[in-house]
């Protein structure tokens, strides 16, 4: 299956955010080209929300270019075989984390926002990522920084996309 028709079908499939998933698809249905970076309608990008459930925190990375604390993600890439395995693997690499797992069940959220040209839109996919215990993270190239929030700190370094995240992931783990 290709990263369109995966991306197609994870949207669905998805059930929650109906109007905005609704947007993503025909997006999609309009630019074939949709989930590449040389799209400059917009393009489909993937993101993971690393989570340590028993301590209670998110690992957030100061982005270098936007100087804003956010989850970890970025640009689907052509050998990507899945919405998923590029959330995953931006999670892995930005954070330097290995043995992350998606939380099951799909996105967890979807955030469109704007960017500067020449695109004009990201339609970020959202998934949550389990760090093992003890995991130890790392500053990739792409970050200033790279460090661990409790839940409550969340909306004191972040903006609201990252809080709404961080809800939305608390509430599919229970907690």
């Amino acid at each position: 299956m290709s990263l369109y028709n995966d991306a197609v079908l994870v949207l669905k499939e998805y059930e929650d955010q109906a109007e905005l998933r609704q947007a993503y698809l025909d997006h999609l249905a309009e630019h074939p080209d949709g989930m590449e970076k040389s799209c400059r309608a917009g393009h489909l990008t993937a993101s993971a929300l690393v989570i340590d459930p028993d301590g209670g925190r998110v690992l957030l990375t100061l982005h270098r270019k936007l100087r804003r604390w956010l989850q970890m993600g970025g640009h689907c890439e052509p050998g990507d075989a899945s919405l998923a395995a590029a959330a995953l693997r931006e999670a892995t690499e930005e954070s330097g984390v290995g043995g992350l797992t998606l939380l099951p069940g799909g996105p967890v959220r979807l955030d469109r926002h704007p960017i500067p040209p020449p695109c004009h839109c990201h339609f970020d996919v959202q998934y949550a990522a389990l760090a093992p215990p003890g995991a130890v993270h790392v500053v990739s190239e792409e970050s200033l920084d790279v460090r661990w929030f409790a839940y409550e700190e969340v909306s004191d370094v972040a903006d609201e996309s990252v809080v709404r995240l961080v809800e939305a992931t608390r509430r599919r783990l229970g907690v």
